[in-house]
């Protein structure tokens, strides 16, 4: 059985999400993130070096990072179609994105969260910050245009990545422009799956 070292608010919701939607069976194991410092607990050190979460144990492996995490869950659970093989010619397209929302699309994001702490001393940060979710966010929506999901118009490894990229946008306010983004968000919200993992895991409270 798949185990989930589960942070509250934090990217392992996107693996409890998969999980869900795919009906595997699957243990959550909770940890709590610091009252002061909002940073993960000691303990998943014990899981792995770099106590981060997410982070998976099965068949005595042990897997980090949401884009390899994903991928290994649906290649060895999902039904054939849920993603490309390896030989059709939209795989990498495929792949490419599942890459890009943890490679380059969430980290202005992330800059956008850590440089709040420097207060007036970010300013000179904030146009290229700013300018950068406005590219990012603008090439999500014209890869998107009128479909209801992004890859092959289907639920897929794809939106389970970049659904944290649209809350991060979301909670900045950088979504309202795209409302084709807007509207996709919503309809991974209003998902049973998506609402069943945060049932089990846990209010998800992005960037609180």
């Amino acid at each position: 059985m798949i185990k989930v070292h589960h942070l509250n608010n934090s990217r392992s919701h996107r693996i409890l999400w998969l999980l869900e939607e795919l009906n595997i069976e699957y243990e959550i194991i909770k940890h709590k993130r610091d009252s002061v410092t909002s940073l993960a607990p000691k303990d998943l050190k014990d899981i792995h070096i770099l106590g981060k979460s997410p982070v998976i144990t099965h068949n005595e492996k042990t897997i980090i990072e949401s884009g390899a995490i994903v991928t290994y869950i649906i290649d060895q659970f999902a039904n054939e179609g849920f993603a490309p093989k390896v030989s059709d010619e939209d795989y990498y397209e495929y792949l490419e994105l599942i890459h890009y929302a943890e490679g380059s699309a969430i980290t202005p994001f992330l800059l956008l969260l850590y440089t709040r702490v420097l207060g007036e001393n970010s300013k000179p940060l904030q146009p290229r910050i700013q300018s950068e979710i406005k590219n990012h966010l603008g090439f999500l929506s014209n890869c998107l245009g009128d479909s209801d999901f992004f890859f092959r118009n289907q639920l897929s490894g794809v939106d389970i990545m970049l659904s944290f990229v649209f809350e991060g946008a979301q909670m900045s306010g950088s979504l309202e422009p795209f409302p084709n983004l807007q509207k996709i968000l919503k309809r991974y919200q209003e998902r049973n799956a998506y609402k069943k993992a945060i049932e089990l895991g846990g209010k998800y409270l992005l960037g609180k």
